[in-house]
């Protein structure tokens, strides 16, 4: 203690820097280790004894020791190699605790990677199932949560250079994705268009049987007894078309069934996610629009099928299901400003092609199907929202052309029923016969009917077949004039004037050209005269047919009349004319063959063969006259005689007659008088007095001027001739002493004896003819 107490005054001494203080420190350590020396040697001397001791038994202890060595020796050696093994355990539990602290450590990393390893490897799951919106929000975690978490790890850095890359990888499939939908669509908007055309069409052949339906029991109490009959019928067609419903209901797909439409949506998800949806607007609206080109670009042959016509529609419709889809089951990709805009060119497009290639089209029944597909092309878009009205306006275009095509068939069809036809009243042989004709052809005579069988009508048999030709053509206007959303009133006005063209251009037409046939004689002109009359009678049964087919009166201020009256009667007028014309051509014909001897000495006593055969004609002729009206018989036969009359007269003012005799006077007499007792025999009734005798006045005066004064004005003439020239010749002689001397005055001396002569013979045999 005392000691330490002086130490520490040392080291106190020594820190605190006194003046000489290591001097001072050297030297009490000096003193102090002095002090201690002695202190050693006093204990080794007071101690000596019993070291010496000690080492004597230490000595002795030396040889207990070196066993003790020996045993410690070989006890270590054995404990050495006892713990070889011990060492080389404690040394794998030292390496087993590092490796355990080394995992321990490595699972508590891995915690924190297995979350991201995770994450990635869903990312690549969904990337292989191409579940590529899913990826990217899986992305978006593992940017936003996972990652920054071990963001220290090489791998975690090549992840987040690896994400932008799967970004415009994901960019790119549901790009290529896009473009597949595209094209299946393209090549399915037939498909697609036909399906929604078809629902549309069954909607509404549903719809109106059903109207039927109730306009039918709206009526039954009105017509009981006809009713119970067409409810029947009407039932069974309502099950019919419910029946074909659920077929078509089964068999009908809709456009999702048709088309996957979910690359369009993934691709939309996934360029919004990405922040480009604009650029995915832009550019799904550039190739729909390409696709609208496309499918508006029709074929060159379209007009000459229905089913070119069909697909052409189809295609359209098609298109524009897939837009209106697009339009409600996304946003923004498609407005309905844009599809508007879209449905405005397409329709215009539309309108130019069909109305061009319309205009090839020359048969009405492939115009009736492009009408019908028209009206379930436009009622399938207006459902989807489409405005149509143009299309109907269309309609109105090629109505006027469907009537023209129309008019040509008819045509034909009247042309091949002129031909067919005889030209001889109807036969009737009973009862059965005459209802079928009186079912075809509304025909009225009581006078007739009084008459028992057989008997004959008085028309042909083409007036029962123009008739219910004319009904049918209404039938086909009706046809057109359906499900254009028109008024009863509007259509009865169609088929009005419809059924006036086929009358006034049609039907005239073909009569005028049949009029001027030359193989069409008199007894077929006198028949259609009667038919025509019949067809102008019928036409207020066809006014009649159009308002029970459009359930429009007759008195309504609206409602046309049919032109038939004026059409006939202009036949009529022409068939006249050519009965005129064609009388007039064989009188010709029979006059051609009068072979008058105008030198002849004496008449045969009897008129002249060709003028009998054709009075005979005439009165076969006028027979035949009986059905017509009484003034075209009486207008036929005064016109008959007068160019009887005017052609003989022009036979005698022929300028190559040079002479005729008193023999050839009297038998041109004869036929006059033949002439004159035919018009006195009254061949046509209704003619007052001598009317019809007076087309034959100016030859009676010809025939009596020559007949009795002619040989005495011809004696008279000659005498006065014969005076002057012998006058002449006197007076010649008398005057002209040296008239022989001069050859001209020669010559005319010996002309005018010449004549002299040649007037005394004729004198002479006059008078003795007289």
């Amino acid at each position: 203690l005392q000691e330490s107490c002086f130490l520490l005054e040392v080291y106190k001494s020594v820190y605190d820097d006194q003046p000489n203080a290591h001097q001072r420190f050297m030297e009490k350590l000096d003193a102090c280790i002095r002090n201690h020396d002695r202190e050693i040697e006093k204990m080794c001397n007071f101690h000596h004894q019993g070291f010496v001791d000690a080492i004597t038994e230490l000595l002795k202890v030396r040889a207990d020791a070196e066993k003790l060595k020996v045993q410690v020796t070989d006890t270590n050696r054995r404990l050495q190699d006892a713990g070889k093994e011990v060492i080389a355990q404690t040394e794998e539990i030292i390496r087993c605790r590092v490796q355990q602290r080394n995992i321990t450590t490595v699972v508590e990393k891995l915690q924190l990677c297995l979350p991201v390893l995770e994450m990635y490897s869903k990312l690549k799951e969904q990337m292989n199932v191409k579940r590529y919106y899913s990826a990217l929000k899986t992305m978006e975690q593992l940017e936003n949560l996972y990652l920054p978490r071990v963001s220290q790890y090489r791998f975690c850095q090549i992840m987040i250079e690896n994400l932008p890359k799967l970004r415009e990888e994901i960019k790119e499939i549901s790009m290529s994705d896009l473009k597949d939908f595209l094209e299946s669509i393209r090549k399915h908007s037939d498909r697609i268009g036909e399906t929604a055309m078809k629902q549309a069409q069954q909607q509404k052949t549903f719809s109106t049987t059903l109207q039927k339906q109730n306009n039918l029991n709206y009526g039954r109490n009105m017509h009981l007894g006809r009713s119970r009959i067409l409810e029947s019928k009407n039932e069974i067609t309502l099950k019919r078309t419910f029946e074909d419903d659920d077929e078509h209901e089964e068999e009908v797909l809709t456009a999702q069934d048709l088309v996957d439409f979910s690359p369009v949506y993934r691709c939309l998800h996934i360029y919004s996610v990405l922040g480009d949806g604009e650029i995915f607007e832009n550019y799904y609206r550039k190739q729909r629009r390409k696709q609208a080109r496309l499918v508006l670009q029709p074929q060159s042959s379209m007009h000459e099928t229905v089913e070119g016509y069909r697909r052409y529609f189809s295609q359209i419709v098609g298109f524009f299901v897939v837009e209106d889809h697009i339009l409600h089951v996304t946003q923004g990709l498609v407005t309905r400003t844009y599809t508007d805009e879209l449905w405005n060119m397409a329709l215009s497009k539309i309108i130019a092609v069909l109305r061009t290639h319309s205009s090839y089209c020359s048969d009405p029944d492939l115009v009736l199907e492009l009408k019908n597909l028209i009206v379930v092309f436009a009622d399938t878009l207006q459902g989807y929202g489409f405005p149509v009205n143009r299309l109907f306006d269309l309609l109105f275009e090629i109505r006027d052309q469907y009537n023209e095509t129309l008019l040509k068939k008819w045509s034909g069809l009247f042309r091949d029923i002129f031909e067919a036809d005889n030209y001889s009243p109807i036969p009737i042989a009973n009862e059965e016969e005459y209802k079928i004709v009186i079912s075809k052809f509304p025909f009225q005579d009581p006078e007739l009917d009084k008459q028992s069988f057989p008997k004959k009508l008085p028309m042909s048999q083409s007036v029962p077949q123009i008739y219910i030709q004319v009904k049918e053509f209404i039938y086909a206007s009706l046809k057109f004039s359906e499900s254009l959303h028109r008024s009863s009133t509007e259509i009865d006005d169609m088929l009005r004037k419809s059924t006036n063209l086929l009358l006034t251009r049609t039907l005239s037409s073909c009569l005028q050209n049949l009029i001027k046939k030359p193989h069409i004689g008199l007894t077929e002109l006198v028949q259609i005269i009667i038919n025509t009359t019949h067809l102008e009678q019928a036409c207020k049964y066809l006014e009649d047919f159009i308002s029970n087919i459009t359930n429009i009166s007759q008195v309504s201020v609206h409602t046309a009349r049919l032109y038939g009256l004026s059409t006939f009667k202009d036949a009529r007028h022409a068939a006249e004319g050519e009965i005129y014309t064609k009388l007039n051509q064989k009188i010709d014909e029979f006059i051609q063959i009068a072979d008058y001897d105008w030198t002849m000495s004496e008449s045969d006593g009897r008129a002249s063969g060709y003028l009998m055969d054709l009075i005979n004609f005439l009165r076969s002729t006028f027979q035949v006259f009986t059905h017509l009206p009484g003034k075209v018989a009486q207008t036929a036969c005064m016109s008959a005689c007068q160019h009887l009359s005017t052609s003989l007269m022009q036979m005698l003012l022929d300028s190559e007659l040079k002479q005729i005799s008193m023999g050839a006077i009297q038998q041109f007499n004869l036929d006059v008088i033949q002439c004159e007792l035919f018009a006195s025999s009254e061949p046509v009734p209704g003619f007052q007095g001598d009317t019809l005798q007076l087309a034959f006045i100016d030859l009676r005066q010809v025939r009596h001027y020559w007949i009795f004064p002619l040989q005495i004005m011809f004696l008279t003439c000659l005498c006065h001739l014969l005076f002057y020239f012998s006058s002449m010749k006197d007076s010649s002689k008398k005057n002209n002493i040296f008239a022989q001397f001069r050859k001209n005055d020669r010559d005319k001396q010996k002309l005018i004896e010449t004549v002299v002569k040649q007037l005394r013979s004729l004198a002479n045999g006059m008078s003795q003819h007289t």
